[in-house]
């Protein structure tokens, strides 16, 4: 009788260690997920802010007297490519510099030369489709993000997730204003 009930309980040990160490790897894949998701982030939020420089020159050639502007595009520019922010810190960031980008823009109307200069116009496209990848990359962060805080706070994964020092991740979300490309067409 008392053989049966060790067996019962080694049986039942295997699978609550077996199940523990399915669920630790389910969370280090899923933090992992959110890293490499942030790093392509990060990839297309460094393209973005390298075409910036490129787009202020354009724009300083023709708009000489709007230099109040430039710098605050050149400033936002600088604050949003500095390196160690949080996903939230880098939001704000980047809502500042998509607002003096909308101002960039808005000068840029005043000046038909200008809108059709071929290499504005590229920069323009450059830039739109940076947007783009920006915001398929934040849905895929988000999502990962959402998986892995899900995991983290339900039960019984919530234990692993204490045991092991696994913490919530930070969503990657802009204000609705600057949650759409800005507008560059002319």
């Amino acid at each position: 009788m008392w053989e049966w009930i060790l067996i019962a309980l080694v049986v039942i040990l295997v699978i609550v260690a077996l199940w523990a160490v399915a669920a630790y790897n389910g969370l280090v894949r899923l933090r992992n997920l959110v890293q490499e998701a942030w790093r392509q982030i990060d990839v297309e939020l460094q393209r973005r802010h390298d075409l910036i420089p490129n787009l202020v020159e354009t724009v300083k050639g023709y708009a000489k007297h709007e230099a109040s502007t430039l710098e605050a595009v050149t400033q936002a520019r600088t604050i949003a490519a500095a390196p160690g922010s949080s996903p939230a810190e880098q939001a704000a960031q980047e809502n500042v510099l998509t607002q003096a980008l909308g101002r960039l823009f808005a000068v840029a109307e005043a000046y038909p030369d200008l809108k059709a200069n071929q290499n504005f116009m590229q920069l323009q496209q450059e830039l739109t489709n940076t947007e783009d990848r920006v915001a398929a990359g934040r849905r895929f962060y988000n999502a990962n993000v959402r998986s892995l805080n899900t995991r983290i706070e339900t039960f019984p994964t919530v234990i692993i997730a204490n045991m092991f020092g696994f913490t919530r991740e930070e969503y990657f979300e802009t204000q609705d204003a600057a949650r759409q490309a800005p507008n560059v067409q002319f």
